[in-house]
């Protein structure tokens, strides 16, 4: 699908400046026009609040403050005109600890460095085309971080939208035994 890119704002935040010069340079190729640049978390927080961006990029690792810093600022600053605002973080640190602690912090997609022009391709198509719903807890405002259904997940519902059982009518749980059971004997089938 075509997208009309030429209005679209994006802010990279990066202290390298080769980093921020590249990226500038993919995303113009991509057909972005708008593209704001800051040297860290702070002078992007002035930024945001000032021109709004659709998307940010931002790297982990800056001083006075990082990447995660900044995107707790985004999700929680009432100055934030958007506090909704797709964050992609980039980074050389790939652990999966790493990965958990920027998606807790409310990261939209993770970018693991060096990458390539598809990859940071892939990312926005993703933001763009698969946006996920916001949770807002007590200690959590960012992107939904489920990505995959269990479709055999027994453990507790503990969101609203959660197989909406509690809500459902006795025909509705009715057909829901049928097709469990359906599906059970299925199964039990293709093990013979």
């Amino acid at each position: 699908m075509a997208y009309d890119l030429t209005t679209t704002k994006i802010l990279i935040i990066d202290d390298m400046a080769p980093m921020l010069t590249l990226c500038k340079s993919i995303l113009n190729i991509f057909g972005f026009k708008n593209v704001y640049l800051a040297n860290n978390g702070e002078e992007a927080l002035e930024i945001t609040i000032r021109n709004d961006p659709d998307l940010i990029i931002t790297d982990w690792m800056m001083k006075p403050m990082d990447g995660l810093e900044f995107t707790k600022e985004v999700r929680r600053n009432p100055l934030c005109p958007n506090p909704y605002v797709p964050i992609i973080m980039m980074t050389g640190f790939s652990s999966k600890l790493r990965v958990e602690a920027a998606r807790d912090c409310g990261i939209t997609e993770f970018l693991v460095k060096p990458f390539t022009s598809r990859d940071l391709y892939n990312r926005i198509v993703q933001i763009v085309e698969r946006p996920r719903q916001f949770v807002d807890a007590s200690d959590f405002f960012g992107p939904d971080r489920r990505r995959r259904v269990i479709k055999d997940y027994h453990g507790p519902q503990r969101r609203d939208d959660d197989g909406s059982e509690g809500n459902a009518t006795e025909e509705q749980k009715s057909a829901s035994d049928i097709l469990k059971k359906l599906r059970d004997e299925a199964q039990n089938l293709s093990k013979k």
